[in-house]
């Protein structure tokens, strides 16, 4: 039986099965409970700090090895993209406080509304998060961007997630460190955030893009990131316009004098 796939029941002459990938038959015992966690413990921490080495070095050539098939050694990306924007999102909403700091902010500019400060600090606090939720919608415009370029819409959700990983990496070891100093000026912190984040997604995608298409000049690859900024832009826009379309048409006349008195305000 040892020597037989107790999966696809094919026999088994090295450690795996060599049809199904199933590991060869060992009795649970006390050595091999402390070899699965040995394995598991050191597999995962190489390949999670062996990936965040190379974005940080090189994000755009990281990506390219990886979507070329050079993946043993690394973590998944979209994962690490899940487990970065847990990190972020913990350091902003715990460390950093900024849930409160919003609060103070958009209080200190005598804006009235609770529940839309609310939802601006919920999702300010979240940006990663809601970054990499937006991955998919995202491809969409950079596949159509670079749809000459050779990659399909699969690749490039891979792609933008070793963006948003960069991203995130990059926003907590020098973004965060420099908010923190700022959490009492809720001003200077808004201006700030808003300020490193425009910067490090500009620095961002122009050198991932770079590295990635290496044979491409920089000018082409700038137009093509303003054509993505551009189609985001409009999307906003577009978005903005509905929920304003769906506000009124759920709450009827009456919202549209609150929305004059906003404007107003």
């Amino acid at each position: 039986m040892e020597n037989t796939c107790l999966n696809c029941s094919r026999p088994i002459t090295e450690n795996f099965c060599g049809n199904c990938g199933q590991k060869k038959f060992k009795r649970i015992d006390k050595k091999y409970l402390i070899d699965e966690l040995q394995y598991s413990v050191i597999h995962t921490n190489k390949g999670f700090f062996y990936s965040i080495k190379n974005i940080i070095k090189n994000p755009g050539k990281t990506a390219r090895d990886f979507i070329d098939g050079d993946r043993i050694n690394h973590y998944k990306p979209i994962s690490l993209a899940f487990i970065l924007s847990g990190i972020s999102a913990f350091i902003s909403y715990k460390v950093l406080g900024l849930n409160g700091i919003m609060k103070s902010y958009y209080i200190g500019k005598n804006v009235s509304d609770s529940l839309g400060g609310d939802i601006i600090a919920f999702l300010t606090s979240y940006n990663s998060a809601i970054m990499l939720l937006l991955i998919p919608v995202i491809s969409l415009f950079t596949k159509v961007a670079f749809r000459k370029w050779g990659q399909n819409y699969y690749e490039h959700i891979v792609m933008n997630a070793y963006i948003q990983n960069f991203f995130t990496i990059i926003s907590i070891l020098l973004s965060y460190p420099i908010l923190y100093l700022l959490r009492n000026d809720p001003g200077n912190f808004m201006l700030a955030a808003n300020s490193l984040s425009f910067i490090i997604i500009i620095f961002s995608m122009i050198w991932f893009y770079k590295e990635f298409y290496k044979e491409k000049s920089m000018t082409s690859i700038i137009l093509k990131i303003l054509l993505v900024f551009l189609m985001l832009f409009v999307s906003y826009i577009v978005f903005i316009f509905a929920a304003v379309v769906v506000y009124v048409i759920i709450k009827g006349p009456e919202s549209l004098k609150y929305l004059q008195q906003g404007k107003s305000s």
